[in-house]
């Protein structure tokens, strides 16, 4: 089989393979012009991949296209001439299409009771789209409240787009905020929900995936 075709077969892989390289190269886009254009193209090519992911889920596909276009548009207005305005509103567009993308990704998963080697990989992907909806919520939170996160290098700065990412996935994750501490009511209310939608998950989608795999080897 070529390469396309494990692709098209399997686009939740494509997916969480792009996001967790996003993971590594975000830190040589940061603190440039360049670099900040990159990233939002980097951005946007995931946008276009979870796209396409939802196309292959029960998700209605309109519905991300609807949010995933003005938030592109926002992305590279936001690359060029960056403005409260433009961030926060892209920002909202942004973790409103990734919770939609993960909740088509969490209903592509929940509807039969056959464990694919593509609903392994939507696990994965589902978890970073989560991720990366709240670190969008994090970035929408501190334009609305200024200082609502503090961390042990420049703690009156604002933080950046890695270090809320990095937020997100300790929150998420539940192994800890490390030195990124919301200071704020708003940020703390955010917080909690992502620990309860990480706890939630895990009890959720990965134990069912791992007691259906279980049960498809001891029927075997």
């Amino acid at each position: 089989m070529s390469l396309f075709g494990s692709a098209r077969r399997h686009p939740s892989a494509v997916l969480l393979l792009v996001q967790l390289l996003g993971v590594l190269v975000y830190p040589a886009m940061e603190g440039s012009r360049g670099g900040r254009v990159a990233f939002e193209i980097l951005g946007i090519f995931v946008l276009v991949l979870a796209v396409f992911s939802v196309r292959a889920t029960p998700g209605l596909t309109w519905v991300s296209i609807g949010l995933g276009i003005p938030a592109v548009v926002l992305s590279l207005v936001d690359a060029f001439s960056p403005t409260e305005p433009v961030v926060a509103i892209s920002a909202v567009l942004h973790a409103a299409f990734y919770f939609y993308a993960a909740y088509s990704l969490l209903r592509y998963m929940l509807s039969d009771h056959d464990v694919s080697t593509d609903e392994l990989y939507a696990t994965g992907a589902t978890f970073t789209l989560v991720a990366w909806g709240f670190a969008y919520l994090y970035v929408f939170i501190q334009v609305l409240v200024p200082g609502s996160f503090i961390a042990a290098v420049n703690p009156t700065g604002d933080r950046t787009w890695m270090e809320l990412l990095f937020l997100s996935f300790t929150t998420l994750s539940s192994t800890g905020l490390s030195d990124i501490i919301p200071i704020t009511s708003w940020g703390r209310s955010v917080v909690m929900l992502e620990q309860l939608a990480g706890l939630g998950y895990v009890a959720m989608v990965v134990s069912r995936l791992v007691g259906l795999t279980i049960t498809r080897r001891s029927n075997t």
